[in-house]
């Protein structure tokens, strides 16, 4: 299933606004993370297990632990933003 992904802040100095990512049914926003960790050095880095990060599935925030479904979107983002 496709799902877009959008990042803000730092994360999006490093990796641009976002991208498409073809992702298993069922499969969590923990699972797409590490499918974008493993995707390059840059991802690996701005997405790192070791950073605060926040995440949002379809404009609501989420943990690790939702699942995520078809032509939904999904955005990571550091805990504290600039307006």
């Amino acid at each position: 299933m496709k799902v877009s992904v959008k990042y803000f802040a730092s994360i999006r100095e490093a990796l641009g606004p976002g991208e498409t990512v073809e992702l298993a049914e069922g499969a969590t926003v923990g699972a797409l993370r590490e499918l974008l960790i493993a995707r390059s050095p840059a991802h690996g880095e701005a997405l790192a297990r070791g950073k605060a990060l926040r995440m949002a599935l379809n404009q609501a925030l989420c943990d690790e632990a939702a699942v995520v479904t078809a032509d939904a979107e999904v955005a990571f983002f550091p805990p504290v933003t600039g307006g």
